[in-house]
């Protein structure tokens, strides 16, 4: 009996130590399992993380901006360059047209209205030059230079904008008048009439005598005044 009973124990030690082998198998499996789960999504969330920012997208974007930077820095130097070019060809212009010469102008005179209400003299002046020119404000007229050289007075009833230049190509004209107010007693008399062109500052050139053309040439005058320079003709009626 004590021999069965000591077997009995021994059977039973045996099992107990396989049960606890197999327990300690199955703890240890478990957790390599759960590690490399672990594991997995630890290398899912990092390539995750590296694809929310692909290098490409990146890249892309920057060289976009990069273009389109470049291409409105590229835009704006030729819109630069174009208005400062246009620029350039509007001071050449200007600075290439130069201020008529008296030399250069054929003045001629014309007596019209003779003794009557709007006595005056049409002057015409004709850019014989070979190259185009300026003329402003109004020319400066001694009628009579061996009495009196002194230049006549600006109308004030003329029209504003005496200032202005008026360009004239070769072969263009423009137009003055002499206006002639003859009270009838202590006039003075003559026929020819000289004149200067007067610069921007309003200093006069060198004067050149003008001979009056057509039927009436004396005229008479107590007062006297000249208008500016126009292209059309003044008292054209």
């Amino acid at each position: 009996m004590t021999t069965h009973l000591a077997r009995r124990t021994a059977r039973s030690a045996a099992l107990a130590a396989v049960t606890a082998a197999l327990a300690l198998g199955l703890t240890a499996c478990g957790g390599a399992d759960h590690g490399a789960k672990t594991k997995a999504a630890g290398s899912e969330s990092t390539t995750g993380s590296a694809q929310s920012r692909p290098a490409s997208d990146v890249d892309g974007k920057g060289g976009a901006e990069q273009t389109v930077s470049s291409e409105t820095a590229e835009k704006g130097a030729r819109s630069a360059t174009a208005s400062g070019g246009r620029k350039e060809l509007a001071s050449k212009d200007t600075a290439g047209t130069q201020q008529c010469r008296g030399d250069e102008m054929l003045v001629t005179a014309v007596h019209r209205f003779a003794g009557q209400q709007g006595d005056h003299l049409l002057l015409t002046a004709v850019n014989e030059g070979t190259k185009s020119c300026w003329v402003t404000s109004y020319p400066a007229v001694v009628l009579d230079w061996n009495v009196d050289n002194h230049a006549l007075p600006h109308s004030k009833k003329d029209a504003p904008g005496g200032d202005k230049h008026i360009t004239l190509r070769p072969g263009d004209k423009v137009y003055s008048a002499v206006n002639l107010f003859d009270y009838g007693s202590k006039h003075h008399t003559a026929q020819s009439l000289a004149i200067a062109l007067r610069g921007a500052d309003g200093h006069t050139g060198p004067f050149y005598s003008v001979a009056i053309k057509g039927q009436n040439q004396q005229f008479s005058w107590n007062e006297a005044d000249v208008l500016n320079w126009n292209t059309k003709k003044p008292y054209d009626f």
